[in-house]
């Protein structure tokens, strides 16, 4: 079928609107028209031309209405409305033992934009194969691909162009202080960078029970957010003396830290503000090597997180159970743009403006 998608073939170009045509679902997918596709930083990777090298498709926080279903696919249905999350296959150890996020293929099946097999569904206008299994779904399109294991159902009556970001930037900062680091009531914690996936954080930090929240950004208009959303504290994280200033905010040490920046001396910052048993979660791709002196992490626990550790069909429901007790605003983050605006929003996010940008294709 043809749709239309927003394709990157430079990766120092824009994206372009382009009518693609798009294969029938196999017999373990579904086809899904997208309602709302959530931008992340991820998605700047092919610009890179070290993984999924243009012309890909990108778009990995899509949410939309399901209108086929391939014969081999149970649980979900024509007329479901769903979140699309990352993939997974499901019978490795760890997707067994609900640790999705870590499967064996999780690479191969998120990151190369291909089917395993090296296929792509969809070819441009000229015939030749364009890149359309972003994270097993290529999202920034009208209609897209995507396998039972990645789709998550949800309520009908739900905002859907609204839930995309759940599936990755959200569920990322949120799962990795609900699951991954399981931070507990009372306990400190802080958040190295307040974009999307951090202030996800902060606002879990909140849900959590953590009494003191300090967040750290360069933008003073993103730390005003963080104290909004439930942050105790606000740093600017060009302050050379940010790692004293945490530790007398929380007595001799944080017992979590979070860094969502990737950049090694924000990390090493992180570690030192730590105290002794304290543990500092990773996200996100890092900016170069990072060289650890023997003190900065005695007693401390270094982990570096994909997706949260989520299982997306538990924690996507769980969220929107948040964000329905007003509990978790993750709306507040949101702002809509056309696809036909994509090249802006791109921008603005990069710039540090637009925290969660929501393309709505066909506009």
């Amino acid at each position: 079928m043809q749709v239309q998608a927003a394709v990157l073939r430079d990766p120092a170009g824009p994206y372009a609107i382009e009518d693609v045509e798009l294969a029938d679902p196999a017999a373990d997918e579904v086809l899904v028209r997208v309602v709302g596709a959530g931008m992340c930083h991820t998605d700047v990777l092919p610009r890179t031309g070290l993984i999924a090298p243009p012309p890909v498709i990108t778009g990995h926080e899509g949410a939309g209405v399901v209108e086929a279903v391939g014969a081999d696919v149970t649980g979900v249905q024509v007329g479901d409305h769903v979140v699309l999350s990352f993939d997974s296959c499901g019978v490795c150890a760890n997707c067994r033992a609900d640790q999705p996020a870590y499967c064996d293929t999780f690479m191969a099946r998120n990151l190369f934009g291909r089917n395993l097999d090296g296929s792509t569904p969809v070819t441009g206008a000229d015939g030749a194969p364009v890149s359309a299994r972003w994270f097993g779904q290529s999202s920034f399109a009208t209609h897209c691909l995507a396998t039972a294991r990645n789709v998550v159902v949800v309520d009908k009556r739900l905002p859907l162009d609204q839930l995309g970001p759940l599936g990755c930037g959200i569920q990322t900062g949120a799962g990795s202080i609900l699951c991954a680091m399981d931070v507990q009531p009372g306990t400190s914690l802080v958040v190295f960078g307040a974009g999307a996936v951090g202030l996800a954080a902060v606002m879990a930090g909140r849900v959590a029970g953590a009494t003191t929240i300090i967040a750290v950004d360069l933008q003073p208009h993103r730390r005003d957010l963080a104290l909004e959303l439930g942050a105790t504290h606000a740093l600017d994280g060009a302050d050379p003396g940010i790692v004293a200033a945490i530790q007398e905010i929380t007595g001799g040490g944080a017992k979590y830290a979070f860094d969502t920046t990737g950049i090694p001396a924000v990390i090493k910052n992180g570690l030192l503000s730590l105290k002794m048993t304290g543990v500092m979660g990773l996200v996100g791709v890092q900016q170069g090597d990072l060289v650890l002196d023997g003190g900065s992490w005695i007693g401390k626990t270094l982990i570096n997180i994909l997706e949260g550790s989520a299982k997306p069909q538990e924690f996507i429901p769980r969220m929107i159970a948040l964000w329905q007790d007003g509990r978790f605003p993750f709306d507040r983050l949101i702002e809509t743009y056309p696809m036909s605006r994509i090249n802006e929003a791109e921008q603005s996010s990069l710039a540090g403006g637009t925290v969660k940008p929501v393309l709505i294709p066909g506009s």
